[in-house]
């Protein structure tokens, strides 16, 4: 795991009314009362069939170092916070347990992706960081997925480090990328940090410099005949870029022995100019020579070129992933949904007249369903923590909002999808490498339909409610008729 997050202490890094609730709870007889926190999103950016979940790492390494420093208790005891509070903050010890789906996992709305259970005072606490790893990490993964699969089999390449929002926006948006699919990043700290693989050879200010354009890619070439990418955009592609680039490996790497690694466009109707290059290079003897792309490209504009015929080995995409600028927040929210009082778990729920904003009660687990014969997921089902799904007997599920929609499954795998992160304070976390996450994501959205797979209005996949899960949702909900939303 990366020292570079342990080396900031980022425990202050809360809403203010975490620390004014922490306060509160343990002043007034709740600073054992044990809680439960779901966190979940309600829809799916760019109206998209699914979610990447990432972020977890960044969240284990927050909590794991989590303490208040003396600089972090002076700074509350100005705010007027109770001493005795202040000295319970002295001598913190994280102690709650908390599970998580897997980074790499698609994920749906209305699921519970990360669970806390602790007390209250710490559980509220940490609900700020728990949002914005995952947030955060899980949008650009999502968007870094949807342009992988729009590039169909091309490599995609994030290069958006310059337009990210703040250097962690550059940082942990980078390796959310490579989560996503992308085989690199242009982010060089990101590679020092995560391992994402750092990629890049030259901008238009390097052919400038130099008196030809032909005299800065034999200089380039000379410089790195192993790795020889050129930029051929800077004057004119198809007169003087191409042109120069082919007589460069000619004349300088061909002596060498050596193969181009490709020319990079990044400007004009890159469908046309990819075309005419491909000819022009093939032409040459260089049908091995990769074409790259780049210039503020998404995946809506990445799939029309491909259906025009572009001739593209690669693509690189900056601003519009980094910052998934179509659609560039994911809602993640953070709500009690469970007490214990004498030993008992008490199921809560908050009530609005936003019938999406309706929470789902208890302490539950997530399971997901796959049919044997294809291996494709069938539905996520939320269940009490108590139940257990025997996949050796049919099982029901049905529609939460329109019950009489039912489905009987047979001859299927089911798989709890939430994890052990902590365990009474203690860290369980299993560490992956960054490799690793980005192979389990792609094999798991292989497991999807193609209906979920589509950019436009997508199978709405299916997250339904276990037997009691439901019913005890509809009592609260009777039980709590009346009242006031107060969101």
């Amino acid at each position: 795991m990366s020292e570079f997050d342990l080396k900031r202490n980022l425990t202050m890094l809360t809403d203010f009314y975490e620390i004014t609730m922490a306060n509160g709870y343990f002043m007034n007889g709740h600073k054992d009362t044990v809680a439960y926190f779901d966190m979940f999103f309600r829809t799916v950016p760019d109206k998209g069939g699914f979610v990447i979940m990432a972020g977890i790492e960044q969240l284990v390494e927050y909590l794991r170092s989590l303490h208040f420093t003396d600089e972090d208790i002076d700074y509350l005891s100005k705010k007027g916070f109770a001493p005795e509070f202040l000295d319970y903050l002295k001598d913190f010890r994280f102690c709650c347990d908390v599970w998580a789906v897997p980074e790499g996992t698609p994920i749906f709305p209305g699921e519970p992706i990360v669970k806390v259970r602790g007390p209250v005072v710490q559980a509220q606490f940490i609900e700020t960081m728990v949002l914005l790893c995952i947030n955060h990490q899980s949008l650009i993964a999502t968007k870094a997925n949807r342009v992988v699969r729009a590039a169909d089999g091309r490599t995609v390449m994030e290069f958006g480090s310059r337009r990210a929002q703040g250097c962690d926006g550059a940082i942990y948006g980078a390796r959310a990328a490579v989560i996503g699919g992308c085989v690199g990043t242009a982010c060089t700290i990101s590679d020092e940090v995560f391992g994402t693989p750092a990629l890049g050879t030259m901008a238009h200010s390097w052919v400038q410099l130099f008196d030809t354009e032909l005299e800065a890619f034999k200089t380039y070439a000379r410089q790195y005949p192993s790795a020889c990418t050129l930029l051929v955009d800077t004057y004119n592609v198809l007169e003087s870029g191409i042109p120069n680039a082919i007589k460069t490996f000619d004349e300088v790497l061909k002596p060498l022995g050596k193969r181009p690694k490709g020319v990079r466009i990044d400007s004009g109707d890159i469908t046309y100019l990819s075309r005419k290059a491909r000819k022009m290079l093939d032409a040459a003897g260089y049908e091995d020579c990769a074409i790259v792309v780049s210039n503020s490209l998404d995946e809506y504009i990445i799939k029309d070129m491909l259906l025009q015929g572009a001739k593209v080995d690669s693509f690189g995409v900056g601003e519009r992933l980094i910052t998934s600028s179509s659609s560039p927040v994911l809602g993640g929210v953070y709500k009690l949904v469970a007490v214990e009082k004498d030993g008992e778990i008490i199921p809560k729920i908050k009530i609005s007249e936003n019938v999406q904003k309706i929470t789902t009660p208890g302490d539950k687990k997530l399971y997901r369903f796959y049919d044997k014969s294809t291996g494709k997921a069938i539905a996520d089902l939320i269940a009490f923590r108590h139940e257990v799904i025997d996949p050796s007997k049919p099982y029901v599920l049905f529609d939460p909002d329109y019950t009489w929609k039912k489905k009987t499954v047979t001859d299927f795998e089911c798989r709890e999808l939430l994890e052990p992160l902590f365990e009474g304070g203690k860290c369980v976390y299993k560490e992956r490498t960054l490799m690793e996450i980005k192979e389990y994501c792609a094999d798991q959205v292989t497991t999807l339909w193609d209906e979920v797979l589509r950019f436009e209005n997508p199978h709405n996949y299916y997250v339904d409610l276990s037997r009691d899960v439901w019913e005890t949702k509809q009592k609260l909900i009777e039980e709590n008729r009346g009242r006031k939303d107060n969101a």
